[in-house]
């Protein structure tokens, strides 16, 4: 046996605590979110208990509370981890020059970022539950964030119809998620690949006609 190969992180569940080491806390997170996301999308948020959370994670809902003490508080997280993930890539695309081809590889880093599979269920969860998220702290600055999105790839010197191409880019990737699920006759890849074509058509589009 290689003594040297990397042990992969684990969960260890335990009905009073959910037992962690230091290093992979964040993992600890991250696994109860994604039970947490499973549910509210299921159930729906408002029908999904901690109780629940805390039964399909196999621990006592006092384990949980130490992570999250409240459904809101996880949803938060949820909210704020996209929020680094897309702050990231803005810092790249306002340290890049505002060119043509600096908004068109934007919006396929933004794909990628997307094209995750926490992600897709994060952004599938925000859409069905915008009420709940525009009332959040975290959902507010998502929102704000968003705004600095759309100023970056538009430029309010070009037409209507141009700034609205460019939004649509945008909008385009969030709906390629959902759009053409329940077809048996295209796969996951067919979707990713026609919503990113579709996607750059309209910047191109934006950026050739008026």
């Amino acid at each position: 046996m290689e003594q040297n190969q990397a042990a992969a992180p684990r969960v260890v569940r335990g009905r009073n605590r959910i037992r962690t080491s230091e290093s992979d806390a964040d993992d600890v997170r991250a696994h109860i979110q994604r039970v947490a996301l499973e549910l509210f999308i299921e159930e729906g948020y408002d029908k999904t208990s901690l109780r629940e959370i805390a039964e399909k994670l196999g621990v006592t809902k006092a384990a949980l509370y130490y992570h999250f003490p409240t459904k809101d508080d996880i949803v938060n997280s949820l909210i704020e981890h996209r929020i680094a993930a897309v702050d990231a890539l803005m810092e790249w695309a306002e340290a890049q020059p505002r060119t043509e081809q600096t908004r068109i590889e934007f919006v396929q880093r933004y794909f990628v970022l997307h094209d995750v599979a926490r992600h897709e269920h994060v952004i599938r969860f925000f859409e069905r539950n915008q009420t709940l998220i525009n009332t959040l702290p975290a959902g507010k600055l998502m929102k704000g964030q968003m705004e600095r999105v759309f100023k970056f790839l538009m430029d309010p010197e070009e037409s209507t119809v141009q700034q609205m191409r460019r939004a649509m880019a945008i909008f385009t990737i969030h709906a390629g998620h959902f759009l053409f699920r329940d077809r048996d006759d295209l796969s996951a890849q067919d979707r990713r690949d026609a919503t990113l074509v579709v996607a750059e058509d309209l910047m191109r589009l934006a950026a050739e006609q008026p």
